[in-house]
C-alpha cells in the first residue's frame, strides 16, 4: 500500500482591489525534501522566486488556478477564493488522498477528502509550497497587468489598497481589473 498523497492548497491575493485571487496545490515529493519552506509573506521576493523554482521541479504535482474579478465579484471573495482552490487540486497531475487547506474554509472537492487548518502554511511544507507557488504566480500575473495598465503601478502594490492605489485609482478611475464589490473601488464608481 503507498503512503497518502496530501496536497497542501493556499490562496493568494484575497485582500488586493484589483485583479484575480490565486490558489495553488501542490504535492511535495518525500524523497526530494526543500529546505526553506515556509509562508510566503515570511520570505522576500527573490528568496520565493528561488524556492517557487525549486518547488516546480521537485514536487510530485503542482498546479495554480484562479478565480476572475468578475468572479470575485458575482460570487463575493471566498467563494471566488474557494473555487480558485477547487481548480487547483483538480488539474493536478497526481490525484491526492487529501488536501490540508490553509484557513477555516475548505473548498468542495470530489476527488479528495479536505482539512481546513488554521495557520498551515506555518506549519505545513506542503501548505507553505502551495503559498509560495500561489503568491509568486500571482505576483506574476500582477506585473503582466501593469504592462496593460501603467497608470496604476500593479507591478509595486499588486493591487493591494495602498495609499498610492488608492490615489491612482481616483485619479484614473475604475479599470475591468478592479473588484467592483470591494467598497474602495465601489465608492468611486457611485
Amino acid at each position: 500500500m503507498r503512503n497518502q498523497l496530501v496536497c497542501g492548497v493556499d490562496e493568494a491575493g484575497r485582500g488586493p482591489i484589483a485583479g484575480p485571487v490565486f490558489a495553488a496545490a501542490v504535492i511535495l515529493d518525500p524523497a526530494q525534501p526543500i529546505v526553506g519552506l515556509r509562508d510566503s509573506k515570511l520570505v522576500s521576493p527573490i528568496r520565493r522566486e528561488r524556492l517557487a523554482g525549486t518547488i516546480r521541479t521537485r514536487a510530485l504535482a503542482w498546479s495554480c488556478a484562479w478565480a476572475s474579478v468578475e468572479e470575485i465579484d458575482s460570487l463575493n471573495i471566498l467563494q471566488a477564493t474557494l473555487l480558485a482552490m477547487r481548480r487547483a487540486v483538480e488539474a493536478l497531475s497526481v490525484a491526492p488522498d487529501e488536501a490540508w487547506i490553509d484557513g477555516n474554509h475548505c473548498p468542495q472537492l470530489a476527488a479528495c477528502r479536505a482539512q481546513a487548518i488554521i495557520g498551515g502554511d506555518g506549519i505545513y511544507a506542503q501548505i507553505s509550497a502551495a503559498s509560495i507557488i500561489a503568491k509568486t504566480e500571482r505576483d506574476a500575473e500582477m506585473r503582466r497587468l501593469h504592462a496593460r495598465y501603467p497608470q496604476y503601478g500593479l507591478d509595486r502594490h499588486k493591487g493591494y489598497p495602498t495609499p498610492e492605489h488608492l490615489a491612482l485609482l481616483e485619479k484614473h478611475g475604475v479599470s475591468e481589473i478592479h473588484r467592483r464589490s470591494f467598497a474602495p473601488v465601489r465608492r468611486i464608481l457611485v
